[in-house]
């Protein structure tokens, strides 16, 4: 058939090629002068066959395109419809692995930046595999690369978020740290410091302040520690302080209010010894200036009134009975002791007596015993009889003799005539009197006598610190007074 075809186009072919010699060949023209056309000549059997069979053979051909047409049309239909519904199948395979590793991975992206990520790479997937025309372009989006990276990017944000988390919490730690070691050192740095120490508290705080900006984490920022610093510094401001005061000895003020005379060797070996700069800034130094100070004691609170000028004491406290002994001054010296009014007045008592016995006596005496027995009927009876008759005489006399004499001296009216100048013999009396207090405290310890009560009250004189003094007055009442011997 198709070689039917073949040879009906070629006749064709040639009858159109014969039909476009015979329009070529020149036509002479009618003359100009006849206006009217001449008629036509009929044409012959001959062209009319041809023509007729011209026109099947173009029908015919017309018809075997148009089958070629049709079937080329209904096989492009047919592979085109095929191919569709393979591409929407493949669309519907990846819009599937898409929903899975959008399922997948929301479980790991559950932030709000990563649901955001999430839905723009399935928005974007999606519209890939919609805009894809094959099947192969539908291949070609690869959902797993474009979720991984998704993924990556979502760690990245996650880890600069930590990261910037980190940084904001290490540099509030930063700041707070050097707050902290600002509030440490200002203690210090308010205190009345020399130059030298003053530029060495300053450079350890910009150190410290240093070594903190530096850290890269909270832990190292935890490991740095001022206490050493300070300690160092203390100990070095408090050794000052101690060099400046001009005698040998300084007042150590405790924490708790206690003071203690110490030399300064001793003072500043005290304050080595404390190890810890909280407790070291409690203390305090003073300088040692000696005042008088007068006090009226009993003389069982002040050793037994045994002390001389120039004796050093100690003095203690007690302010009730069920309370203990606080040691408030360490160190003082008596100045002057004065007897008590008590002792001014001088009484003499004697008293002498006699007196005799004499006694004499005598006494007699009589007496008579008369007895009989006889026994009537084998019983045995006895009667008797006594008598007795005493006499005596006694004589007694005694004699007595007793005579009293007695007589009192006020020494405060003696010493106001001798200050007025009305004693005769004046200067033996004065000289008599400087030597009535300490012979009569002399007799009490050679003789073991107590003469003076102990209830009474002596006037002191003592040479304290005056950093001492309002702990005096404070206890006044309850002050006992302890002679140094050692």
């Amino acid at each position: 058939m198709s070689e039917d075809i073949e040879a009906k186009i070629r006749r064709l072919r040639e009858l159109g090629k014969a039909s476009t010699e015979a329009e070529s060949q020149p036509v002479s023209k009618p003359p100009k002068a006849t206006l009217r056309k001449p008629p036509r000549k009929p044409r012959g059997i001959g062209s009319i066959r041809d023509k007729e069979r011209r026109k099947k053979i173009l029908i015919g051909a017309g018809v075997l395109i148009t089958v070629i047409v049709l079937v080329a049309v209904g096989a492009l239909m047919y592979f085109q419809s095929h191919a569709a519904s393979q591409l929407q199948e493949a669309r519907n395979s990846k819009i599937a692995e898409v929903n899975q590793y959008y399922k997948a991975y929301s479980l790991h992206m559950n932030t709000t930046y990563g649901q955001t990520l999430l839905k723009n790479t399935k928005s974007k997937l999606l519209s890939e595999i919609s805009a894809a025309s094959s099947v192969s372009q539908v291949r070609a989006v690869n959902v797993k690369a474009a979720y991984a990276s998704a993924y990556q990017k979502y760690k990245a944000y996650i880890q600069e978020q930590e990261r910037m988390k980190f940084e904001e919490q290490l540099n509030a730690t930063k700041r707070e740290k050097i707050q902290n070691l600002t509030l440490e050192f200002q203690p210090l740095l308010a205190q009345p410091l020399p130059d030298s120490i003053r530029a060495e508290v300053v450079d350890s705080l910009k150190s410290l302040e240093e070594s903190v900006n530096n850290a890269s984490s909270t832990a190292q920022i935890a490991q740095i520690n001022a206490d050493p610093y300070l300690l160092k510094l203390w100990r070095d401001y408090y050794d000052y302080q101690i060099n400046m005061v001009p005698t040998q000895d300084v007042v150590l003020v405790m924490p708790d209010g206690t003071k203690k005379v110490l030399p300064k060797t001793e003072a500043k070996a005290y304050l080595a010894g404390i190890s810890d700069y909280r407790q070291l800034i409690h203390y305090s130094v003073r300088k040692v200036e000696y005042v008088d100070i007068a006090l009226i004691l009993s003389r069982d609170r002040i050793n037994g009134a045994f002390l001389s000028p120039g004796d050093q004491v100690v003095i203690f406290a007690k302010n009730s009975s069920s309370s203990k002994f606080q040691e408030i001054v360490n160190q003082g010296y008596v100045e002057l002791v004065l007897l008590p009014t008590q002792a001014g007045l001088i009484n003499v008592h004697e008293a002498q007596s006699q007196s005799s016995t004499s006694s004499s006596s005598s006494s007699s005496q009589y007496s008579r015993e008369q007895s009989a027995m006889y026994q009537p009927g084998g019983t045995s009876v006895t009667s008797g009889q006594r008598s007795s008759d005493t006499y005596s005489n006694s004589q007694g006399a005694t004699q007595s003799i007793s005579a009293v004499y007695s007589y009192s001296t006020d020494l405060t009216q003696i010493l106001k005539a001798l200050a007025a100048g009305k004693l005769q013999n004046g200067a033996n009396v004065e000289q008599q009197l400087k030597n009535y207090g300490w012979k009569v405290i002399n007799l009490e310890k050679e003789s073991g006598l107590l003469v003076v009560d102990p209830n009474a009250r002596f006037l002191v004189i003592l040479k304290v610190p005056s950093i001492f003094v309002p702990d005096i007055l404070s206890y006044q009442q309850y002050l006992y007074l302890a002679k140094v011997t050692g």
